[in-house]
């Protein structure tokens, strides 16, 4: 069936070309969107217009014919009769253009009986002519794998998906317009890095021929910015693409963007408090106000959030003491006990951490800051002068995951290079996630690094706020093959 129209659809471009008619121009004199063109139809009346756009649908009645245009601005009607077109060029219409074609119409505006606003056509010319056909709203692509697969046929038929977009968009820009208001100078760093660092994340590894070496695709933006730092600038931030070669679910993807940001002579209580505006003046931004809706649960924004200790939670709802029994061995039996799985190469801090995100995590629904992390899951955050076991490390979290995260930085070289060799113990022992030892990162460190307060989060936090999947939020998702 769709080879014959297919076929169908190269006999009416061959007619336009044997015509004389080019089926693909470069050029087009439209002077206005549709919008325009109905917004301004008293001022218009009487002016000839050029107007451009989808043929979403077509009636051909004879001698005459009606039309929908779709740009990106909306839908305008064209109305086409022998008279005004002439025979020629309206059986070259009639004969030519079908729905899902790109076609200029020129003309000028009037009000049909039924009150439309329309385009009298007294010329029109293919822009592009469509050679499969198009679905439609209502008939057309179901599957949501093959939506996401051909992603421009879902943009196509679906308006509430190209305003995901447009909202992402808007997203971002809020971002950068919040940031560079106060202060934030936007930079850009690597992608491919000697070291991955900045997260416990397996990496991907690629081979840059004209060097002869292999680099890792960075998994984070932290080491580089923190570098500036170094360097003498105070608040850095970058919006950039990162890498993590881990598995496909609601909340991840291997590649996708994130921002960090981080600020020189800020602590912990401080950059809570940038947080939470920073986060507000998002949400509000894409949703309009402050409450949202995630897998079937209201979150509220609007309150101040309140602050959860990690070794609180755990020893309510885990029933271990991190103070005092913390051991692998205690870990993995209650991990046993409550059915979390965990892969054998895991260390004390992977263990925790995994108890943690299967247990507690998908209670916390409210939005709340999660405070007072162990050691043993922060390799780059500030310990706790008052509580060593303890690190200065802020997490988001609502409906059940963590949105955001951020530090109180590391800045004691002697400090972060044994962080790292005990990191690096657990990649000996099999951990693809833990992190390496990054000699130049420790050097940058020697030269001193002021006190700072880092913070970062991806597009998870747009797909949180739309309530969808975040491969669903990304125009064009890594597919399986068929």
């Amino acid at each position: 069936m769709l080879d014959e129209i297919k076929e169908i659809k190269l006999k009416k471009l061959e007619n336009l070309r044997s015509s004389g008619i080019d089926p693909y121009p470069e050029k087009t004199e439209r002077s206005m969107t549709n919008r325009e063109a109905l917004e301004k139809f008293e001022s218009l009346q009487g002016k000839e217009i050029f107007v451009v756009g989808r043929v979403r649908s077509l009636r051909l009645m004879g001698g005459s014919a009606f039309l929908h245009l779709e740009d990106v601005s909306g839908k305008i009607q064209a109305f086409f009769n022998k008279i005004n077109v002439g025979d020629e060029k309206y059986k070259l219409f009639t004969d030519s253009v079908e729905i899902g074609d790109f076609v200029e119409v020129k003309g000028t505006l009037f009000k049909t009986q039924t009150g439309e606003s329309t385009v009298q056509a007294s010329d029109w010319k293919m822009l592009a002519k469509s050679l499969s056909p198009v679905p439609t709203e209502y008939f057309g692509l179901k599957n949501v794998e093959e939506l996401l697969r051909r992603r421009y046929l879902d943009l196509m038929v679906n308006p509430e998906t190209r305003q995901i977009f447009e909202k992402k968009s808007l997203f971002w820009q809020t971002a950068r317009k919040y940031l560079t208001k106060r202060g934030f100078l936007e930079v850009e760093t690597p992608v491919f890095e000697n070291i991955p660092g900045g997260a416990e994340a397996e990496p991907f590894v690629t081979h840059h021929q004209a060097l002869g070496r292999d680099y890792y695709m960075r998994i984070s933006l932290e080491l580089g910015l923190k570098r500036l730092l170094v360097g003498g600038y105070e608040k850095v931030f970058e919006i950039g693409r990162v890498f993590r070669n881990e598995g496909i679910d609601r909340e991840h993807l291997q590649e996708y963007d994130m921002i960090e940001t981080y600020e020189a002579y800020e602590d912990l209580q401080g950059g809570m408090k940038f947080v939470e505006k920073f986060f507000k003046t998002l949400i509000e931004s894409v949703a309009g106000n402050l409450e949202t809706e995630y897998d079937g649960q209201k979150i509220s924004w609007g309150a101040k959030w309140p602050k959860n200790d990690y070794f609180e939670l755990f020893k309510s709802e885990i029933g271990i003491d991190l103070d005092r029994e913390a051991t692998f061995e205690n870990l993995r039996k209650k991990a046993d006990e409550l059915q979390v799985k965990y892969d054998p190469s895991f260390g004390t801090g992977k263990m925790i951490d995994t108890l943690f995100k299967k247990v507690i995590r998908p209670k916390m629904i409210q939005p709340c800051f999660l405070v007072g992390h162990p050691v043993e899951v922060s390799p780059l955050a500030k310990s706790n002068p008052k509580d060593p076991k303890k690190v200065l490390r802020v997490q988001v979290v609502a409906g059940g995951t963590e949105l955001g995260n951020g530090f109180s930085e590391l800045n004691d070289p002697i400090e972060q290079r044994q962080r790292f060799e005990e990191q690096m113990k657990l990649r000996a022992a099999g951990d693809k996630e833990a992190q390496m030892l990054d000699e130049d990162f420790v050097k940058a460190l020697e030269y001193g690094l002021p006190p700072a307060f880092g913070f970062g989060f991806s597009e998870r936090l747009f797909a949180f706020v739309m309530n969808k999947s975040v491969r669903e939020t990304v125009i064009f998702p890594p597919m399986r093959e068929k």
